[in-house]
């Protein structure tokens, strides 16, 4: 079960865990930014996994995949959460269905955020959020006004931001005022691809915080901590 401090994410595949954070806090805006193709829903599917894993209630929210679509991938992974999904420990939502009902045109921020699904879980993530915050390019405030009404009720709440897709204002709200922000880097380093997770803040940390995270993804095996990606 997550603890009071905060959220246990640890999987005995992966050491993430001992690297950001040990918990994730609780009542907290979390941020992670990246462009298409950086990580950023491979390591939301991480922590869905971790979370569930460990108790603690979680609902994800895909704006990319189908549910069908979206529970094959994490399988791939190693990540299965087919049963949870069942007993109601995981919820998914997608804004495609099951197959490909596509409903973009009625979906926006505020109606996910008043879903019985987001209400009553202790986390939920929305990948990429950055497509349905239109509503309120012209007013990121009123945005972090109801992100934070949302929060103040024992919820914790993680987007998946690619910056292209909002304003640099939102952008620079957003990240300024989240408790946890992390962007997600790629670099070509001979002639290999490296991927970094760096955290830029984590507040109310139970353990260490290492600042760059070099990480890559294995069939069956999922995330994997990889200390020779980080100079």
């Amino acid at each position: 079960m997550s603890e009071d401090v905060g959220f246990a994410f640890e999987l005995e595949t992966d050491s993430l865990s001992d690297s950001l954070g040990k918990l994730l806090p609780r009542r907290a805006l979390y941020i992670v930014t990246g462009e298409i193709g950086a990580g950023k829903s491979l390591i939301a599917q991480r922590l869905a996994y971790g979370l569930v894993a460990n108790g603690v209630r979680t609902t994800m929210v895909t704006t990319e995949l189908t549910t069908r679509g979206w529970l094959e991938q994490v399988n791939s992974l190693g990540y299965t959460l087919s049963d949870e999904a069942d007993s109601g420990q995981f919820t998914l939502l997608s804004r495609f269905g099951v197959i490909s009902d596509e409903v973009e045109d009625k979906v926006d921020i505020e109606s996910i955020l008043s879903s019985t699904a987001l209400q009553s879980s202790d986390i939920s993530i929305i990948d990429r959020a950055s497509t349905i915050l239109g509503h309120y390019d012209g007013n990121p405030d009123q945005l972090l006004s109801r992100l934070r009404a949302f929060c103040a009720e024992e919820r914790s709440l993680m987007l998946l931001l690619d910056p292209d897709e909002i304003t640099p204002e939102m952008m620079r709200i957003l990240y300024a005022s989240a408790e946890v922000a992390i962007e997600m880097r790629t670099s070509e380093i001979g002639g290999g691809l490296s991927r970094i997770l760096a955290v830029t803040r984590f507040l109310r940390a139970a353990g260490p915080v290492q600042p760059r995270i070099g990480w890559r993804v294995e069939p069956s095996m999922g995330f994997i901590v990889d200390i020779t990606a980080v100079s």
